[in-house]
């Protein structure tokens, strides 16, 4: 099978890298407005961006936009660290969007918001590892 990179993949991971350096700005130069939760969202922004822009890179797409979904694709690209993999499903662990009958969110601490930060800079880290721009 030929893939072909899907265009527009690099415009991804420029927003990517623009929602986590956002997140990181903001954690630290404003927590009293960008609350764990704002930064969770932007976090998960950034993750998803990043990993849509690797795969796009590669011709492929996830089938959905949760992290495990994401994770699920990544896999097919590159080999994730387990750290990483636990990490990417904890973040699912705030919320359960997709489904109405099983819909849950839970805001984070301002603990939890830190590894949530942390999170999204060593996504940053395993994309750029693995991405030619």
């Amino acid at each position: 099978m030929i893939t072909m990179a899907i265009t527009d993949w690099r415009q991804y991971l420029k927003e990517g890298e623009q929602y986590l350096q956002t997140a990181l700005g903001a954690a630290t130069r404003r927590p009293e407005v960008f609350t764990p939760e704002i930064l969770y969202n932007l976090t998960g922004m950034a993750i998803e961006k990043l990993i849509m822009g690797f795969l796009m890179s590669r011709g492929d797409l996830a089938e959905n936009h949760t992290m495990a979904d994401l994770l699920r694709a990544l896999g097919r690209h590159a080999e994730v660290p387990a750290e990483l993999v636990q990490d990417l499903l904890y973040l699912d662990s705030f919320q359960e969007i997709c489904d109405l009958a099983t819909y849950r969110r839970r805001p984070p601490t301002p603990e939890e918001s830190r590894r949530i930060l942390a999170i999204g800079q060593a996504v940053r880290q395993f994309i750029a590892s693995r991405t030619t721009h």
